[in-house]
């Protein structure tokens, strides 16, 4: 799907809609092995390919922690909002895991605008982001994102 331009005056119309999915990325070990060395978490179920051979999921899986991180540029990919001065990543509301992103797969998102509140000098927006992975039955990351945009 291509990218929804908007303006601050029409995000309202969007709640509700479910926008994207975004453009499909593989995840690659390399990716992994890098987000494990700038977080400290060297858990052999992401970062050692033999080991998680014969762990719960065959092979390694991405941290939860990579795959949330990925929402907000996937997100850049679903809608724009043109009249704006600043962007501004404002926090998460409530973020789950349900299914893990082994590596190899593909992930992409979609998003739902759930709120859209006037704020002193913009907006503020409440999303809910849905990234899903390749083959699984169940989302690999849900979570409601907010975002405030400025004019």
């Amino acid at each position: 799907m291509a990218i929804v331009n908007t303006t601050l005056a029409e995000l309202k119309d969007l709640v509700g809609k479910e926008l994207g999915p975004c453009k499909a990325q593989r995840i690659t070990q390399e990716q992994i092995n890098t987000f494990a060395d700038a977080t400290g978490d060297h858990q052999y179920i992401h970062v050692d390919p033999e080991r998680a051979k014969n762990g719960p999921y065959g092979t390694t899986i991405a941290h939860g922690f990579l795959t949330l991180s990925l929402t907000l540029p996937m997100f850049a990919e679903i809608l724009d909002v043109t009249d704006v001065s600043t962007k501004i990543n404002y926090g998460l509301e409530k973020v789950r895991f349900p299914s893990p992103v082994k590596v190899g797969d593909q992930v992409s998102m979609t998003s739902t605008l759930a709120e859209v509140k006037d704020i002193e000098g913009g907006v503020q927006v409440e999303i809910d982001n849905a990234v899903t992975s390749e083959g699984a039955s169940k989302p690999s990351v849900v979570a409601r994102s907010v975002l405030r945009f400025y004019s």
